[in-house]
């Protein structure tokens, strides 16, 4: 609708309405003071700020005690669990790709090194008896060979063809991210919810007051 067509529109209704009717509406429009809203609007917007901001530093701190038990090895599953359930009832607290430069934000990289250590170990274990088997093997290969130099690449040959390997360990397991919903039902999300309805209040009392000046 074309501005100047709904602006006639509003003030045909206004001039249908009954003066004194509008009059009286006005008057107890008015009390609720412009300066009160004002107030409230900017004070909402300050405890809102605040409480997303207080949302945000405790999951980082919570980010933290994942990175401390990642490091250490104890309580990590704990950990986790307790940042994904705040992260996922609390708005503000996203480790998302769009939250931060890092992906996936939460690397386990400790975790992670330390199961591939263990695998590792665990097939240096198995392949141990093996290198006598491989020497003796080799001795009987190449008898001539006084000095060995041709003995290791074959020692090491034979181990390989024929020892345990290395099984890959999949690091996708170990990169998690964390997604908040978009309002939640705390502090935080309930301030918003005070500091958006302030502002609507605020902007439709200086409409009522302008068009009271005008009309009335």
């Amino acid at each position: 609708m074309p501005r100047s067509l709904c602006y006639t529109t509003i003030k045909r209704k206004i001039n249908s309405m009954d003066k004194r009717q509008l009059h009286h509406i006005w008057t107890r429009v008015r009390k609720v003071r412009i300066w009160h809203l004002l107030i409230l609007c900017v004070v909402s917007a300050l405890v809102c700020g605040l409480a997303l901001r207080s949302n945000y530093v405790h999951m980082v701190a919570l980010r933290n005690d994942v990175y401390k038990a990642d490091k250490s090895g104890n309580g990590l599953e704990l950990a986790l669990q307790k940042l994904r359930g705040y992260v996922s009832a609390h708005m503000n607290t996203s480790l998302t790709t769009a939250n931060t430069s890092v992906y996936p934000p939460i690397q386990l990289q400790y975790t992670y090194q330390r199961l591939v250590d263990a695998e590792q170990q665990r097939v240096n274990g198995v392949n141990a008896p093996l290198y006598q088997v491989a020497q003796a093997y080799c001795e009987q290969q190449d008898p001539g060979d006084f000095s060995g130099k041709n003995r290791v690449p074959c020692i090491e040959n034979y181990v390989a063809q024929h020892g345990a390997k290395t099984q890959p360990i999949p690091d996708g397991l170990y990169k998690l991210s964390f997604s908040s919903p978009r309002w939640s039902p705390d502090f935080a999300g309930w301030s918003v919810v005070i500091a958006v309805l302030s502002g609507v209040l605020l902007v439709l009392r200086i409409a009522a007051w302008l068009l009271a000046k005008k009309y009335l």
